[in-house]
């Protein structure tokens, strides 16, 4: 059943899927109406708009699902990891071990939003002292308390060293409250010395050899404790097989990125492209149905390109975004606003990256892990953004920070300063809270003006 792309409310999707079931909709086990999550407590959904396609359902389905596979990966008698912070490396590696899933307890910072502050993960941080100071991550140590969530989990990995202050002072607060934490040093990213090995890394980067060797041996230490979890060792094989599932997944996003960026008319919503490439950092916990929902979804983002169809008007302004949203409906706001996204950078480009494949695992793991963004210098991160924005085409940038996050306090005006300088592009820097309706006409005109400037330097 083949319509035309939209973007319909959370009740035109009760309509919608009534339609496509009748017609013979084929669902995995998780599938069904969209409206059950807002009756389960996602109030936020009600709020969105969303894409009209029965590959769009299949991914918000998937992603709000997560708590659900956890809870029966823990019922099948499978370990469960919980990664923190490095976004993208460990769950590669806990997926190739037997009988071991991972996922990221970092994704509970979207708690608020998506329950409209409803459920008190943010006050049992303040309770705790991590308070709105802080990153929206907070939340996490809410949600770890209540498990409602997910279920507790069997190892808990978290990188320190080169990462958000803030993330870390949350961390140890978690580790204080008993749950242990096995702690994976991650160094601050720095150029070679010119009488030092250096090693290339994904993305472009360089680093010392000496920084390359240290990360290698501290995600030795992460796997060793993975293969005592599981209980047997994850050898070069089934590592191997790792990285290429993994690099799988990579490889449909940088397609869906940039058939999603380039079309004449855009082919799929802001909202779902950020929910997609969310499942590059941990498979949003099932590695498989991962890939089969991004294939799904790809193939209907190049149907749409073929057809010259889109959810968007043609002509909308080419934006691109940095840093994630704490609050989802933002996403929607700019294309109320007459934009459309023109690249991303979410924090975590490493992790769409291929991961080498010619050189021993782990050497290319701890590659990829020190091709982070966020454990390098403010500039490298803002030259790779203003390089990705010329290979778009984008035509303004929209930097939205994150209230209290450490690295937001002088990376936004670095990355604007640097992209209006290098490419002449207009710039915006919004800040986004877990839930921004009170903001919402201070947004909407930020966007507005960024739309409009891009208007105007057309007819120039």
């Amino acid at each position: 059943m083949q319509n035309e792309p939209l973007k319909i409310t959370l009740d035109a999707w009760e309509a919608r899927y009534a339609a496509l079931t009748q017609a013979g909709l084929r669902e995995p086990w998780y599938g069904g109406p969209l409206g059950r999550h807002l009756r389960g407590g996602d109030r936020r959904l009600a709020r969105l708009s969303f894409d009209n396609s029965p590959a769009a359902l299949r991914l918000w389905n998937f992603l709000l699902t997560e708590d659900e596979r956890l809870r029966r990966a823990r019922g099948q008698g499978r370990k469960i990891v919980g990664a923190m912070k490095d976004l993208g490396t460990v769950p590669v590696i806990a997926y190739s071990a037997p009988n071991v899933v991972a996922f990221y307890p970092d994704g509970a910072w979207w708690v608020p939003c998506m329950m409209e502050m409803s459920t008190g993960e943010l006050e049992a941080a303040d309770a705790l002292g991590i308070n709105e100071s802080f990153c929206p991550v907070r939340a996490m140590l809410g949600a770890f308390l209540n498990e409602a969530h997910f279920p507790r989990p069997d190892l808990l990995v978290c990188s320190a060293g080169a990462v958000c202050d803030d993330f870390s002072a949350i961390v140890q607060r978690l580790s204080g409250l008993g749950y242990p934490v096995l702690w994976w040093e991650i160094p601050h990213r720095r150029p070679p010395d010119p009488d030092e090995a250096s090693v290339a890394l994904p993305g472009g980067a360089l680093a010392a050899a000496g920084q390359l060797a240290f990360v290698r041996d501290e995600l030795e230490r992460v796997k060793s404790a993975i293969e005592q979890l599981a209980g047997a060792p994850i050898d070069a094989s089934l590592l191997g097989d790792g990285l290429r599932k993994a690099n799988h997944i990579r490889e449909l996003l940088r397609e869906l990125r940039a058939l999603t960026f380039t079309a004449e008319r855009c082919p799929l919503p802001a909202l779902e492209l950020l929910i997609a490439e969310m499942l590059a950092i941990h498979f949003c916990s099932d590695r498989d149905e991962a890939a089969a929902v991004l294939e799904e979804l790809l193939a209907e983002v190049r149907r749409r390109v073929q057809a010259g169809a889109g959810v968007l008007p043609a002509g909308a302004a080419r934006v691109f975004w940095v840093n994630p949203v704490a609050d989802l409906r933002v996403m929607n706001w700019l294309e109320d606003a007459g934009g459309r996204l023109c690249g991303t950078e979410f924090l975590f480009p490493h992790a769409l990256d291929p991961i080498p494949v010619d050189l021993p695992p782990m050497e290319a793991l701890a590659r990829m892990a020190l091709a982070d963004p966020m454990v390098g210098s403010g500039m490298e991160r803002a030259e790779r953004i203003c390089r990705d924005i010329a290979l778009f085409g984008a035509e303004a940038v929209l930097v939205s920070r994150i209230p209290g996050a450490s690295h937001c306090a002088s990376e936004s005006e670095l990355i604007a300063a640097l992209a209006e300088e290098r490419l002449g592009v207009p710039t915006q820097i919004i800040e986004v809270p877990p839930i921004s309706d009170a903001r919402h006409a201070s947004l909407r005109t930020r966007m507005e003006a960024l739309v409009e400037s891009v208007r105007r330097g057309r007819a120039s």
